[in-house]
């Protein structure tokens, strides 16, 4: 099982991370999509324990992505979203294994999510998975010029991603 509890999700930033976050952010299509950063997600609908998760109630992708009919809610906020994204994107920061995204990315298959990035800034890797399984997989590294979602139908220049490392 997996060490780790709500709080620490919320604490797992690193300068590589964050300027990752906000590369991701500037680069995926807003046009298509509504991006998110850090939104709480409502998994009270599955047992996060099969996924070796202790988070109860909630995780937080890094970056996600919603249809563009999802907008500001007025008056008021909603603190945790039951409706799922269509894209959910992992940054993988130092204090974390790619075991614990890797659980966090089976969850987020069970919740119904569609599309799932595991971004590894230190190899200037993104992986995508599709279809709702592990198995299912694209790796795209410093030999690609794009990371392609077939899923979604979303294409990234990977020097838009990390402008540094290509």
């Amino acid at each position: 099982m997996t060490d780790f509890t709500d709080e620490e999700y919320q604490d797992m930033g690193s300068l590589n991370h964050s300027l990752t976050q906000a590369q991701l952010v500037r680069s995926l299509p807003n046009d298509k999509f509504t991006i998110a950063v850090e939104l709480s997600l409502d998994i009270s609908q599955i047992d996060a324990k099969q996924f070796g998760l202790k988070a109860k109630e909630e995780l937080k992708p890094d970056v996600c992505l919603y249809p563009n009919s999802v907008v500001f809610s007025k008056p008021r906020d909603i603190l945790k979203m039951s409706n799922m994204p269509l894209l959910s994107i992992e940054i993988l920061s130092p204090t974390q294994s790619v075991e614990e995204l890797l659980a966090k990315i089976q969850a987020y298959f069970a919740l119904g999510i569609k599309s799932c990035w595991l971004v590894i800034p230190a190899f200037s890797s993104v992986i995508v998975y599709a279809s709702g399984s592990l198995d299912n997989f694209k790796n795209f590294d410093k030999r690609d010029t794009e990371v392609v979602d077939e899923v979604l139908d979303i294409r990234v220049p990977l020097q838009k991603i990390f402008p540094s490392a290509v």
